[in-house]
């Protein structure tokens, strides 16, 4: 007998999931909440709340998601077991009995291996709470047997058909005995013995092979076809009734004795204890107990390894750094559905001298980190949105910080971004094409990808490379069902997500060579990267070397003021190794332009040039800046003023002046019919260098600033789920949880008569109620009271009343573990607790 909990005796009750729950540890329940905070949302009142919502299939798919192979293997197995089961029997539904000889068709498995691994994955379902009851009677939680239930369609699953007794359901009596007949067993009286007797045969090696033995090879051919799934066949006509004696067909054969059982009108399924048999008893064509072997494909120099990944690090961060220079001066439009049109992406491209996909890459990394983002505002009004993509101003703290440091931030934010570059320019499920920093790129399995990716590259020795078709086994056996959408190509998502991260990571330098350098596992390590790179970097350069062909080359990197310096009156010619510059008239007068000064650039070459500055340079700058300014552009419309009256009539005479239509106003000024930037833009075609000029007849200085957005956030990763509790949090949630489960379960004398499964909360009259309380404060007892808050919510509570007054009762709360106060109006019962 068991005690109800309303202090009266009841009857034998059966262990239940609550129950199991109650008699764990505060640690087992702090370690089941942080494998499944899904369960924490909100807190459960209770250890009965806490099971059902463990038996939630939404909650129990999710945690089935995040098992390997084997302990998915393992609950397979279960699943395909009678409920409470012993290990012994799941152990050789994986590894086949002991004295059984396996199916040819089956793969070698290793028994001792199963052996070995069995404890762990049980323990890793107990700890998930997806399995409970001891261990010679071992059950699955429901939603879990439900969504492994033997079937064709379970991913990697058993390839079983359902039992005998499943399969039989709504099959008339009449029929029931022919099988029985055809299986020459004796009639039953009714059909749940006649069900036992088929399924007693079928499991009975000895005599079910006897049976098997009298069967025609064709039909021994069906069940090979059907024995590794899936299990079901078609067939026309499958429910019509036949006997032993009137099977012409080698499946007829089989229906009239019950080897193959109808499953619709047209089909057929293979019973699972026939299955099982013909295996031999393996659940599973292929066991794999532990991880497959993860060899490198090449061995390369640790040394080698770290400089090509450091300097791919560098380059990473240069690359992102002149695409937004870039982007500050000439910001390009958002599309109006969000995202990047195709023509800048080209012109993207064509800037960064890559291709397509790599420039979708930077622009991806750079928005990831949050060093670019929409503006929100109207640069140019013939932009469709209106919006432009600009760097944000956390881009110039960015520059600012070391090269290391920079690299830091762009691979971090890599690692936990679900936004997936390689994606930009496929179809989505309308067809339509993904467009860079589009709205459709974000992937939750992407962060996890690659992490697992990295992770395995960890483990390997240092300069060890490992390509995707030596991780992958590995990442599907650590996480089967996490393999995401299957593509076009019949790829699943998790296969895309390898290959892009091994070339994305190539191109940050996380790896050098195809191999995981030494900064990239120290951040992996959650380590700061910062001293094993900053070593390795190529230290930026202070000079340049003059040429007399009016270039100036970069040895190497440069530092990044001298190098803006350099890109503002000189042109980039050729990359790589060193970077080629080349000064034209148009970058010199670009620079003056932007307010320097002949003598400037005179002295800014002079300092920063190993060489002599050549004189065709010299030249250059002052031919440049002796016509700069001759010739002044002012608003009327526009106007052109000149100390120079011939060089006013030659403007005229030229044809390509013709769209200003120019009119002489006096010697020295022309009035033009167009604004001032056309003005400007004409004439300097023209080869002119003219300059533009104030209302109060000032030279006006044109400064190329960058665009820079208001203040943006980084794009928050889209979450793959609840987030993993911290330990004060589940210390407080489990705290919570066992006192509303003390409070529900605490034995107690009830005041009002009635059977407790009427009633939920303790119910007395008001006059009752505060008798009892005022007894309990006088005598120090504890007692159980109903009370509904202020929002309207029923909770049953454990307290130790210490005064009544006003109306409000003052009580230590053992849910709160603190006192609280509680309304008089408020509490619908009270209910002595039990000395015991």
């Amino acid at each position: 007998m068991t005690t109800e909990p309303n202090g009266q005796p009841g009857r034998t009750r059966t262990r239940t999931l609550a129950d199991e729950l109650r008699a764990s540890s505060d640690q087992a329940l702090a370690t089941l909440l942080r494998l499944r905070p899904d369960l924490l949302n909100p807190v459960p009142t209770d250890l009965t709340q806490l099971a059902a919502r463990l038996s939630s299939r939404a909650s129990a798919l999710r945690a089935l998601e995040r098992l390997d192979r084997f302990t998915l293997q393992v609950a397979e197995a279960l699943a395909a077991a009678p409920d409470a089961s012993p290990d012994t029997l799941v152990r050789d539904l994986l590894a086949g009995p002991a004295r059984v000889k396996p199916h040819p068709g089956a793969e070698p498995v290793d028994r001792k291996a199963v052996i070995a691994a069995l404890p762990q994955a049980l323990a890793a379902l107990r700890e998930r709470a997806l399995l409970w009851g001891p261990d010679n009677a071992l059950r699955l939680v429901i939603a879990v047997r439900e969504a492994l239930a033997p079937s064709a369609a379970s991913p990697g699953g058993t390839g079983l058909g359902p039992a005998l007794a499943e399969a039989t359901l709504g099959m008339s009596p009449a029929r029931l005995q022919q099988l029985l007949a055809g299986a020459g067993l004796p009639g039953t009286a009714d059909p749940v013995t006649g069900v036992a007797a088929l399924t007693a045969l079928l499991e009975d090696r000895k005599r079910c092979a006897e049976l098997l033995a009298e069967a025609p090879a064709a039909a021994l051919g069906v069940l090979e076809k059907l024995l590794w799934g899936p299990p079901t066949g078609t067939v026309p006509d499958a429910a019509r009734p036949v006997t032993a004696e009137e099977a012409r067909s080698p499946v007829e054969w089989l229906l009239a004795r019950g080897l193959l059982l109808p499953s619709g009108p047209g089909s057929v399924v293979l019973p699972r204890e026939l299955a099982l048999h013909l295996r031999g008893g393996r659940s599973h064509r292929s066991v794999e107990p532990t991880p497959p072997p993860l060899v490198p494909t090449v061995e390369r120099d640790p040394q080698a390894v770290d400089k090509a990944a450091a300097g791919q690090a560098y380059t990473a961060v240069r690359t992102v750094e002149e695409l937004l220079d870039l982007w500050g001066l000439q910001p390009p439009p958002t599309l109006r559905a969000g995202g990047l049109g195709v023509r800048d992406l080209k012109r993207a491209a064509v800037t960064l001298e890559t291709g397509e996909p790599q420039a979708a890459f930077w622009l991806e990394l750079a928005y990831g980190a949050g060093l670019l983002a929409p503006d929100g505002e109207t640069i140019d009004s013939t932009a469709r949105t209106g919006e432009v993509w600009a760097p944000t101003p956390a881009y110039d703290l960015w520059l600012q910080q070391p090269v290391a440091e920079r690299w830091t931030l762009l691979a971090r934010s890599w690692l936990a971004a679900t936004r997936v570059p390689g994606l930009v320019g496929t179809p989505d499920g309308k067809g339509k094409t993904r467009a860079p920093l589009g709205p459709e790129l974000d992937r939750v399995l992407a962060p996890a990808t690659r992490r697992a990716v990295l992770g395995l590259l960890a483990e390997l020795p240092q300069g060890a490379v490992a390509d995707a078709a030596t991780l992958l086994p590995v990442q599907r056996w650590y996480r089967p069902l996490r393999g995401g959408a299957t593509g076009p190509d019949g790829r699943d998502l998790r296969d895309q997500l390898t290959d892009f991260t091994l070339a994305e990571a190539e191109l940050l330098g996380i790896t050098g060579r195809g191999a995981l350098g030494a900064p990239a596992r120290a951040l992996l390590a959650g380590a700061d990267p910062v001293p094993l790179l900053d070593p390795l970097l190529p230290q930026p350069l202070d000079h340049v070397i003059l040429q007399p062909d009016l270039t100036a080359i970069a040895p190497g990197p440069l530092l990044t003021p001298l190098a803006q310096a350099l890109a503002l009156c000189a042109e980039i010619e050729s990359k790589g190794g060193a970077t080629v510059y080349r000064f034209t008239a148009e970058s010199v007068r670009r620079a003056l332009d932007a307010g320097r000064t002949a003598a400037d650039l005179h002295s800014f070459l002079e300092q920063h040039s190993r060489t002599a500055v050549p004189q065709p340079l010299s030249y250059l700058i002052d031919d440049v800046a002796r016509r700069h300014g001759v010739l002044r552009v002012g608003a009327a419309s526009a106007y052109l003023r000149c100390d120079d009256p011939a060089v006013l009539a030659e403007v005229m005479a030229d044809r390509r002046a013709v769209e200003l239509r120019l009119r002489l106003l006096a010697p020295t000024v022309l009035a033009a019919q167009a604004g001032p930037d056309t003005v400007l833009a004409v004439l300097r075609g023209m080869g002119y260098a003219p300059a533009a000029e104030s209302a109060e007849g000032d030279l006006v200085i044109t400064r190329p600033d960058s665009h820079r957005t208001p203040f943006r956030a980084a794009p928050v990763p889209v979450a793959d789920g609840p987030a993993t509790p911290d330990d004060v949090l589940l210390g407080a949630a489990v705290k919570a949880i066992r006192a509303g489960d003390h409070a529900a379960t605490a034995v107690r004398r009830e005041t009002v008569p009635g059977p407790a499964a009427a009633r939920q909360l303790p119910r007395t009259a008001a006059a009752d109620t505060l008798a009892a309380l005022q007894t309990a404060v006088l005598l120090g007892e504890r007692m159980w009271i109903g009370y509904i808050n202020a929002e309207g919510l029923a909770s049953q509570r454990v307290i130790d009343p210490v005064k009544v007054e006003g109306g409000y009762v003052t009580a230590f709360d053992h849910h709160a573990e603190k006192l609280n106060t509680f309304a008089l109006h408020r509490i619908t019962g009270v209910a002595e607790l039990d000395e015991g």
